[in-house]
């Protein structure tokens, strides 16, 4: 078992960047032309971590308080993101997706998701039920 640790991390460190790189390039596809690469991955974010403070997702984002304040202005208007106070601090705003951006969020996903079945389509019933049980396994492990 020793001697499959390093093969298996090597493998994972491998392969796990081509998927999310097969995931990033539907979900960019799925995102309509309307929005920046950066705007949908602010709306994903907001998605899955709402209510989220601007600071957080400036962290996420990799830029600045100011920059990212303008970003979510842009979601705003669009009326894609709408802020309203914290419930744990008034003082901060917290940021939530309107039904809108649910919606350009989960048709990207969907297509995205339709996508990579389409891929997996050519495995087999027994290698499909082996990435399901890998899948299975792995999820845990992996939590944020």
């Amino acid at each position: 078992m020793a001697d499959q640790l390093p093969l298996c991390a090597r493998e994972l460190m491998e392969t796990a960047p081509k998927i999310v790189q097969a995931i990033r390039v539907e979900m960019r596809q799925g995102r309509g032309s309307s929005l920046s690469i950066p705007q949908f991955r602010t709306l994903r974010f907001i998605q899955v971590n709402a209510p989220t403070t601007l600071s957080s997702l400036a962290e996420n984002l990799g830029l600045t308080l100011p920059s990212t304040s303008k970003l979510v202005d842009g979601l705003v208007r669009q009326e894609l993101v709408v802020r309203h106070e914290s419930a744990n601090d008034r003082r901060c705003l917290a940021l939530s997706l309107t039904p809108a951006g649910e919606s350009i969020v989960n048709s990207a996903r969907s297509a995205a998701q339709a996508s990579l079945a389409q891929t997996l389509s050519r495995l087999s019933t027994s290698e499909l039920n082996t990435v399901h049980q890998a899948m299975e396994l792995l999820q845990p492990l992996f939590r944020a």
